[in-house]
C-alpha cells in the first residue's frame, strides 16, 4: 500500500487514510485476491435502465451479492436473467466506492442446470397459455397448395437444403428465404422480425407475400434451441396473419413456437411435406377422377338410352296415331260440298225474305217523315242561334269590363325601368372593358411600330433590294445588276435594268438586311 499516507500524529502510530485512498486500497486487495470467479445463486432483483446495462442480485438463503452486466455483454447473453432463476455467473469481483459495497461484474451468465431452464420455460408457457395463445380455435387451416412459401432459417445450414429438396420432389413452389441466426442472442429478435417482415409484405407487390411460413431449425440442445422459447418469438408467431408451420429441432424437441404455430412438424423435411401435396399423387388422383367421371357419364348415357328405348316400345306406332285423324279428315272432306251447297241455299232464302220487306213506298214515307221533322226544326234554329249569340255577347261584355290597360301599362313601365337599369349596368361594365381593349390595342400598335422595319429605318438604317428581292450579303450586292436602297424618306435606284422596277416587299426584311 505505497499510496497510503504515513503521517502519524504525536502519540499515535496508526496511519491516516482519506476515504478514497482507503476505498482504492480495499479495491486492490479484493481484485487481487479474487480474479475470475464463478458464483451460483438465485436471481433476485433485476433492473434494466435505459443505458442498456443490467443490474441484479445473486442470493441464497443467507447472503446477497450485487452484480452488474454491462450493455455489450447483456446483448450477447443466450438466456436473459429473470427473477427466481438459479444461474451461474462468471466474472470478476470489484468494489463500488460510491456506496461502500462490493459487486461482481458478470461476463457470462448461464442457467444453473436443465431444471432451471425448464422451470422458467414452464412459467413462460403457463403465462402464454393463460392469454389464450395456445387455444385450438386460434389455429388456422394451412393452404392446400400455396403459391409462395416463406422459410425462416439459416441460409447456410442443411435445413434449407432439405426443405428445398423435399419441395422439389413433391411439388415445386416459389420459396422466399429470410436468413436468420438460429441460436445465440440474435436468434430470437431476428426470427421475430422475419415473421413480422413476411406479414408486412403487400399482396401482389414486387416481392410476393408468402401464403405459408415455415420456421425451421435442426436439432440441438435446449440451450441451442432456447431462442425459439423466447416470448418475443412466440408472440410474433401468434400474431402472424399468414399460416405458420414450426419445424424446430427433432421430433422429441419441443419449444414455445410449437404451441402457438398453426401446425407443428417433427422435422424440417416433414414441414415441407405438410406444406405441399405430392404432384404425382395429384396427377394420379385427377386422372382417376377423370376416369370415374367418364365411366359415370358413359353409364348415365347408357342407362338413359335404355330407358328411352323402353319408353319407345310402350308408345304406339306413328302410323297408328294418324290413322284415325286421317279417316276423320276423309269423312269431313266428303261432307264438305253438300254442306257448302246447303249453306248457300239457306242464305239465299234469308236474303229473299229481307228483300221482300223493302218497298219504294215505305222509303218515300220515311223520307217525308224525316223532312217534316227537319222543317219543324228550321224555324227554331234561327231563334236558338240568336239566343246563343246574345248569351255569348253578354259574357264577352262582362269579361271586357274587367280588362283594363292600367295593369298592362304599369307592367310595361316597370319592365322599362328594369331595362334602363340593366342598360346602365351594361354600359358601366362595358366601358372599362372597351377602354382596356383600346389601351391594349394601342400598346400592340406601338409594339408593331417598334418591331417594324420602318422604325429601324428612322434610326439610320436602310434596306437594299435587288432583282431577287432583299440582299443580305456583299457578294449578292456586287453581282446584282441594279440596286434599290430604301431610306426613311424614300427609295433610291442605283444602276439600270429590271432592278429599277421596284415593288413593295411582301413582308418586312430580316434584321441582317439592315445597314
Amino acid at each position: 500500500m505505497s499510496d497510503l499516507i504515513d503521517d502519524p500524529s504525536p502519540g499515535m502510530n496508526e496511519p491516516e487514510f482519506t476515504v478514497s485512498e482507503f476505498s482504492n486500497a480495499i479495491k486492490r486487495v479484493i481484485e487481487g485476491e479474487f480474479g475470475h470467479v464463478r458464483i451460483r445463486g438465485e436471481v433476485g432483483r433485476v433492473s434494466r435502465p435505459r443505458s442498456g446495462h443490467v443490474y441484479l442480485d445473486l442470493k441464497d438463503d443467507r447472503s446477497v451479492l450485487s452484480g452488474v452486466i454491462w450493455k455489450g455483454v447483456a446483448t450477447r447473453l443466450s438466456v436473459q436473467p429473470e427473477e427466481g432463476m438459479e444461474m451461474v455467473a462468471t466474472g470478476r469481483i470489484t468494489t463500488f466506492g460510491g456506496q461502500s459495497r462490493y459487486q461482481i461484474v458478470i461476463e457470462d451468465l448461464k442457467p444453473a442446470g436443465l431444471g432451471a431452464l425448464m422451470a422458467m420455460l414452464e412459467k413462460r408457457k403457463a403465462a402464454l397459455a393463460a392469454e389464450g395463445l395456445f387455444a385450438p380455435e386460434r389455429k388456422r387451416k394451412l393452404p392446400y397448395l400455396p403459391e409462395v412459401i416463406g422459410v425462416v432459417t439459416s441460409p447456410s445450414g442443411a435445413v434449407i437444403r432439405d426443405i428445398l429438396h423435399r419441395l422439389r420432389d413433391r411439388f415445386p413452389r416459389k420459396v422466399l428465404i429470410w436468413p436468420v441466426a438460429v441460436q445465440g442472442e440474435k436468434c430470437a429478435p431476428e426470427v421475430a422480425n422475419a415473421i413480422r417482415g413476411f406479414n408486412a409484405l403487400d399482396p401482389g407487390g414486387r416481392i410476393p407475400r408468402p401464403d405459408l411460413i415455415i420456421v425451421a431449425r435442426g436439432g440441438g440442445s435446449i440451450e441451442d434451441l432456447w431462442g425459439f422459447n423466447e416470448e418475443i418469438v412466440a408472440r410474433a408467431a401468434a400474431a402472424s396473419d399468414i399460416p405458420l408451420i414450426s419445424a424446430v429441432g427433432h421430433e422429441t424437441d419441443t419449444t414455445l413456437i410449437d404451441f402457438v404455430s398453426d401446425m407443428r412438424a417433427p422435422t424440417p423435411s416433414a414441414a415441407a411435406e405438410l406444406a405441399v401435396p405430392v404432384r404425382l399423387d395429384l396427377l394420379a388422383w385427377v386422372e382417376g377422377q377423370g376416369a370415374r367421371m367418364s365411366h359415370a357419364a358413359g353409364q348415365g348415357i347408357a342407362a338413359r338410352g335404355q330407358r328411352l328405348r323402353d319408353l319407345a316400345r310402350a308408345l304406339p306406332r306413328p302410323q297408328t296415331l294418324i290413322e284415325g285423324a286421317a279417316q276423320r279428315l276423309d269423312r269431313a272432306g266428303e261432307r264438305l260440298p253438300a254442306a257448302l251447297i246447303t249453306g248457300v241455299q239457306r242464305r239465299q232464302v234469308h236474303l229473299s225474305q229481307r228483300a221482300g220487306a223493302l218497298r219504294p213506298a215505305t222509303l218515300r214515307r220515311q223520307i217525308a217523315q224525316e223532312r217534316r221533322h227537319l222543317d219543324g226544326l228550321a224555324p227554331r234554329l234561327a231563334a236558338g242561334l240568336l239566343q246563343t249569340i246574345r248569351t255569348r255577347r253578354d259574357a264577352l261584355g262582362r269579361r271586357t269590363d274587367r280588362l283594363s290597360p292600367g295593369p298592362i301599362l304599369r307592367d310595361i313601365a316597370a319592365r322599362a325601368d328594369r331595362l334602363a337599369a340593366v342598360a346602365r349596368r351594361l354600359a358601366l361594365a362595358g366601358t372599362p372593358r372597351i377602354d382596356e381593349a383600346r389601351r391594349r390595342l394601342a400598346a400592340l400598335d406601338r409594339l408593331r411600330e417598334t418591331l417594324g422595319y420602318k422604325a429601324t429605318l428612322r434610326r439610320g438604317y436602310a434596306v437594299v433590294r435587288g432583282e431577287a428581292g432583299v440582299l443580305t450579303t456583299r457578294s449578292a450586292a456586287e453581282n446584282a445588276g441594279a440596286l434599290e436602297i430604301e431610306f426613311q424618306d424614300g427609295r433610291l435606284k442605283i444602276g439600270g435594268g429590271s432592278a429599277s422596277k421596284t415593288r413593295k416587299p411582301a413582308k418586312p426584311p430580316k434584321q441582317g438586311s439592315l445597314f
